[in-house]
Parts: structure tokens; C-alpha cells; sequence
């Protein structure tokens, strides 16, 4: 499942999540436990990509955020797929 966040929410909700804990960097993020590249960091920070619903638990434990003050959708794995391989 994914999270979707109303836009810029998904940004603000990893900066509160690195203010937090005291990260500096998406690499000292990544130091922390946390089983994501650098790369799709940046994408889910950016909001080029929708994030996974188990990223925003494992952040949400780490930084002792409460998942249900969160405003978010839930999508289903297969969102966003091509139906029957057309355009």
C-alpha cells in the first residue's frame, strides 16, 4: 500500500520526521535503520513519488509521530499501473 499526501505534505512530513530525530542528511537517515536508497529519499521528499505506506510507519516509530495525526490516502499497490498494457 502507498501513502498520498495532499501536496507538500509529503515534504513537510519528512523534514519533521529528520528535524525530529536530529538527522542532518537523507544518508545519516539511512545510517538510522531506515531500508531505502538515497535516491528514492529524494524522490518521496520531492514528491515525485508517491510514498510506501510501511516507509511512513517505519518513520513514524522512529520519530515518535503519531500515524493517525497524519492526513494521507491509501492507495493500493497496483495504482498507478498501465491497465491491459495501453497508454
Amino acid at each position: 500500500m502507498r501513502a498520498k499526501f495532499r501536496k507538500g505534505e509529503q515534504k513537510e512530513f519528512i523534514d519533521n520526521v529528520l528535524e525530529k530525530i536530529g538527522c542532518p542528511s537523507f544518508s545519516e537517515l539511512i545510517n538510522r535503520g531506515v531500508e531505502v536508497s538515497k535516491s528514492s529519499l529524494k524522490n518521496y521528499h520531492s514528491e515525485r513519488r508517491v510514498i510506501p505506506l510501511s516507509l511512513v510507519d517505519n518513520l513514524c516509530d522512529i520519530s515518535g509521530i503519531r500515524k493517525d495525526s497524519l492526513l494521507f490516502e491509501e492507495l493500493k499497490d497496483n495504482w498507478g499501473q498501465v491497465k491491459g498494457g495501453k497508454d
